[in-house]
């Protein structure tokens, strides 16, 4: 399904899953089967986390129960509302800011969830499926819609599905999906003896 134009074109060798992967606006509506559906959030179970604290949760909806869809596409900002409610799942990605064993702040609970997600993202891949990650979310209407405790925040969402053909997208959207990738090279984030610096390592 990922067109030729969005494959990575990378500097130096990577595994296809990651050179392949990519977020759309344009999902087409068929459902994801239960099979995949499960084995993508396994995926993210099997996520490495601090101490093994698995600060990560997940609200799942899917076009099959449009009344569920509804409520989570409700905690979306409205720019994002208007293309994700073309896919087939909706999920929100909730983290547990503190320790469960002593209730300490857990610095490393946002990287942890991202952790997740990266597993989540790369078994869809594998499995012909794209996801969509959002910032964009209202995390005060998650906690009242899904009665989320405190010391947890809804912090992303997903979409999840095939991807489609972008007839219904505004054209700016259809641009995004049909401009190829771009990433800052290695030099410019790859440091060494200073910041800013590039290591010797990643010049050649």
């Amino acid at each position: 399904m990922v067109t030729i134009a969005k494959v990575a074109k990378t500097d130096h060798p990577v595994q296809e899953l990651i050179a392949g992967r990519w977020s759309p606006y344009a999902f087409d509506s068929r459902p994801v089967p239960l099979s995949d559906l499960q084995s993508v959030f396994e995926a993210a179970r099997w996520a490495p986390s601090s101490y093994n604290e698995q600060p990560w949760s997940y609200i799942v909806a899917t076009r099959d129960d449009p009344q569920e869809f509804e409520h989570l596409l409700s905690c979306l900002i409205e720019g994002n509302r208007n293309w994700a409610k073309y896919a087939p799942v909706l999920a929100l990605g909730i983290v547990s800011l503190k320790f469960k064993s002593t209730g300490q702040e857990n610095r490393a609970a946002i990287h942890d969830l991202g952790l997740a997600a990266g597993n989540l993202v790369f078994e869809a891949t594998a499995r012909n499926l794209m996801v969509h990650q959002m910032i964009g979310i209202l995390p005060e209407k998650a906690r009242e819609t899904y009665n989320i405790p405190a010391g947890h925040e809804a912090w992303t969402a997903l979409a999840i599905g095939y991807l489609g053909s972008g007839a219904d997208l505004p054209d700016r959207l259809r641009q995004r999906d049909s401009t190829p990738r771009q990433r800052k090279k290695l030099s410019e984030f790859v440091f060494a003896k200073r910041w800013g610096n590039a290591s010797a390592l990643m010049t050649d």
